[in-house]
């Protein structure tokens, strides 16, 4: 399994909302220039996690995106699975039922399960307010971010 651009693009975009997450409604343009990313990517983004209900949006002059919940209630494990679809290591394991031929005879399929559990449940388990908390940590401590 690889992340796609896409998935580490929406990690970004969501993490910079809700390190905003006080300043209302932030334009794409704002996230685009800090997050130095496309603002043609990020607009291809937004639906997704839109379509979700992931962010509230507003148009217009003063519109923008912000967080439709609080950073401590989003996984990055459903932010992942929102762009990506399946975090699945192989791809008997992308959907509900594993079509396989093989399956009943695969000496790997074990490992592969229980990868895709850990995969599953460690994602599941960092919030973006883990990832904001970290990041302050990180400041506090003189790191480079």
């Amino acid at each position: 399994m690889m992340i796609s651009t896409r998935g580490r693009y929406a990690l970004r975009l969501m993490l910079d909302l809700a390190n905003h997450q006080g300043s209302g409604y932030v334009s794409l343009k704002e996230i685009s220039e800090r997050q130095q990313i496309s603002k043609k990517y990020l607009e291809q983004i937004i639906p997704v996690l839109n379509r979700l209900d992931l962010l509230m949006t507003v148009r217009g002059f003063q519109g923008g995106y912000r967080l439709s919940r609080e950073p401590r209630e989003y996984t990055l494990g459903e932010i992942l699975r929102a762009t990506e679809g399946s975090l699945a290591p192989v791809a008997c394991l992308a959907t509900e039922k594993n079509l396989c031929s093989r399956q009943a005879d695969c000496a790997t399929l074990p490992v592969w399960t229980k990868l895709d559990q850990i995969i599953c449940d460690y994602l599941d388990s960092v919030t973006l307010q883990d990832l904001l908390d970290q990041q302050a940590e990180r400041s506090n401590n003189s790191y480079v971010i």
